[in-house]
């Protein structure tokens, strides 16, 4: 880059807003690609909600963090892999290290349930990672910067395993989304489609629910049938 191009202004404010110790606490925090609240941030930088609320204003300003609105709760992640990148190459100077997130979930429901009508927990997060890493899913051309689409190859595999595709998309809800999931702060496949893909996998019996819980378990048959399709083990 030409020297002349740089705007030495905007590289000062970002270095300035990611130097200070409780901003910078929050960002690392944030380094492991899962979200948080404001709640969560204030007690990790050490500061009261009004302090972090101020913090993570001047963050999303320098589009170091971006917001994401669920029910009554406010998420914050990393605005996108560039800024992990100028982080984690802060850490390679500083030497430094960070501790990894702890969720406090119960086990079972940590493992696999249901978010209103789609797959969440471990298992729903595995397999929204191998949706995008294997090109079934992929960014939605329009919409939001978390509206996601499926790919030919996609339509094919989930129309193979039972799954109305043509049906998810006719529906008047929005037909896939990365959706964050409560426990692993990570995104699973939310949506028409993920709604379609849950209940395509419990009527083929490779899911059962538990009576009165929101919990998910995968039998014999799931578990098959996952690592044949999908490369997932449970």
């Amino acid at each position: 880059m030409d020297v002349k191009e740089l705007d030495e202004g905007a590289v000062s404010r970002i270095a300035a807003a990611i130097g200070e110790p409780a901003r910078a606490r929050m960002l690392y925090a944030l380094l492991d690609n899962r979200a948080r609240t404001s709640t969560e941030l204030a007690m990790l930088a050490d500061v009261s909600p009004s302090t972090a609320s101020v913090h993570l204003s001047r963050l999303k300003t320098e589009q170091l963090v971006r917001v994401l609105v669920q029910g009554k709760h406010r998420y914050y992640s990393l605005a996108s892999p560039d800024v992990a990148g100028v982080l984690e190459g802060l850490s390679v100077l500083a030497g430094g290290s960070r501790a990894e997130f702890v969720p406090n979930t119960p086990n079972r429901l940590r493992a696999a349930r249901s978010c209103y009508d789609h797959l969440a927990g471990t298992l729903g997060v595995l397999l929204y990672d191998r949706f995008e890493s294997t090109g079934l899913l992929e960014p939605a051309p329009r919409g939001r910067d978390d509206s996601r689409e499926l790919t030919p190859k996609g339509v094919k595999l989930f129309e193979a395993m039972g799954v109305d595709v043509n049906e998810a998309r006719a529906s008047r809800r929005r037909f896939a989304f990365a959706c964050l999931d409560w426990s692993e702060r990570r995104a699973h496949l939310g949506g028409a489609i993920g709604a379609a893909f849950l209940g395509a996998a419990l009527k083929k019996r490779w899911f059962s629910s538990v009576r009165d819980s929101r919990a998910i378990v995968v039998t014999a048959l799931g578990s098959r049938e996952l690592a044949a399709r999908f490369g997932i083990r449970v």
